[in-house]
């Protein structure tokens, strides 16, 4: 069993790049089923986020495996083009980056709020297209755990996780405060109401874009006045500030639309891959526009925090290699059983005592529940290479025992 992954990340590539294989979620099920089909892929998971989209296989054998290339084919971009921006990694390498990933270390903000919830949703996501393989599921769960444990326990920055929190304190430091100001959120989703949620909290005056409503069902954020998504550009001239955040595959906001307006915003922050405002604006209509390669890593680390989020990092990846091991030993395991019943059955006393054959069965459970029992209260010292070296003594004891005619 090997693990592999490629990924193109905000380290790496800049937006435009990563842009070319962002995927939203309805596309990720076809995409998984489809690289489960490549000969050597037992399973595989697909993250793709605003900051990174990472590919994770599980495969016979890591070598010759390109999940950068499986990638591009999939996103219909040039491999050729983006192969020097794609990170590979196996094995180790492969795990600790993941659990890095759910714990917030590898974000662009360190500590992120909302990046343990996409790990977990990539999981699902490859659940639900039977793509996820027991390997694979088991990994996620150990760095969904450990991000858990990392958000809960540890504080790795003094200053707010989320992308959403970094574009609107951006925007206050851009605009000289935000107090009565004007601003237009486009997209009601997870991070269009959090950003609608702080606006209001710094006293803005904030209208929210829907492209529909349900009575009952449609959230939408206290204080927030409604516009429908059609009519945005009448809300958007004079204000002060647009804040997009929608999973749309086209731009919310375009060159030319901006253009036209009679009163211009005065900022505009993009919070969304692929990217929500064209990204030409700034140079064609003169507006200042930010979007999440330049919110920046949060510069107030807490060392001693960091260390912390480190140690249970590796203590997930020594789980996650403990239930390896125990699984690779499992085999070895079914043949101790075997062994454990074949020298109780051939023992002379059994034997005699044997009428109907009902001793047996009962002989097979007491053995199979006591071999389970003892490798289930030492898993972390079962290896299968241990456990063949005790099944070959076993082994040679049995044979023994058969050629002398004698009891075990």
């Amino acid at each position: 069993m090997s693990i592999c992954m490629a990924g193109v990340d905000h380290e790496h590539a800049e937006i435009g790049l990563r842009e070319q294989v962002s995927f939203v979620a309805g596309q990720v099920g076809a995409i998984l089923q489809g690289i489960c089909n490549t000969a050597g892929v037992l399973g595989a998971v697909l993250i793709s986020t605003c900051n990174r989209t990472e590919l994770y296989v599980s495969c016979e054998d890591a070598a010759g495996m390109q999940p950068d290339r499986l990638l591009c084919l999939a996103a219909g971009a040039s491999y050729e083009f983006l192969r020097p921006y794609f990170v590979l990694r196996e094995g180790e390498d492969a795990v600790r980056h993941l659990i890095e990933v759910a714990c917030g270390l590898r974000s662009q903000i360190l500590g992120e709020d909302q990046i343990v919830t996409q790990v977990k949703q990539a999981a699902a996501l490859a659940r639900q297209a039977h793509a996820s393989d027991a390997v694979l599921e088991t990994l996620f769960r150990c760095a969904v755990t450990a991000g858990k444990e990392v958000k809960t326990q540890t504080r790795l920055t003094a200053v707010p996780l989320s992308a959403a929190h970094q574009g609107v304190a951006m925007a206050a430091e851009w605009l000289g405060g935000l107090d009565g100001k004007r601003t237009v959120v486009i997209g009601n989703g997870e991070m269009g109401r959090l950003a609608s949620d702080l606006l209001i909290q710094a006293g803005c005056a904030v209208t929210v874009t829907l492209r529909s409503y349900r009575h009952g069902e449609t959230i939408v954020p206290r204080g927030c006045k409604t516009q429908p998504y059609d009519d945005r550009l009448a809300v958007i001239d004079g204000c002060d500030l647009v804040i997009s955040a929608t999973t749309s595959p086209h731009y919310t906001l375009t060159a030319e639309q901006v253009t036209g307006l009679a009163h211009k915003p005065r900022l505009l922050v993009d919070l969304a891959l692929p990217r929500d405002i064209e990204p030409n604006i700034p140079e064609v209509a003169g507006v200042d526009c930010v979007n999440m390669d330049d919110l920046g890593r949060a510069n107030t680390e807490n060392e001693a925090a960091r260390r912390e989020a480190a140690a249970i990092v590796q203590k997930y990846m020594d789980r996650f290699y403990e239930w390896v091991d125990y699984r690779a030993a499992l085999p070895v395991i079914a043949s101790l059983k075997q062994t454990a019943l074949e020298r109780v059955c051939n023992d002379p006393l059994y034997l005699e005592l044997s009428q109907d054959g009902a001793e047996e069965e009962m002989t097979r459970l007491a053995v199979e529940k006591t071999v389970d029992m003892l490798l289930g209260g030492m898993k972390e010292a079962v290896s299968a290479n241990l456990l063949e070296k005790c099944l070959e003594k076993m082994q040679k004891s049995v044979s023994h025992v058969e050629k002398a005619g004698g009891r075990v």
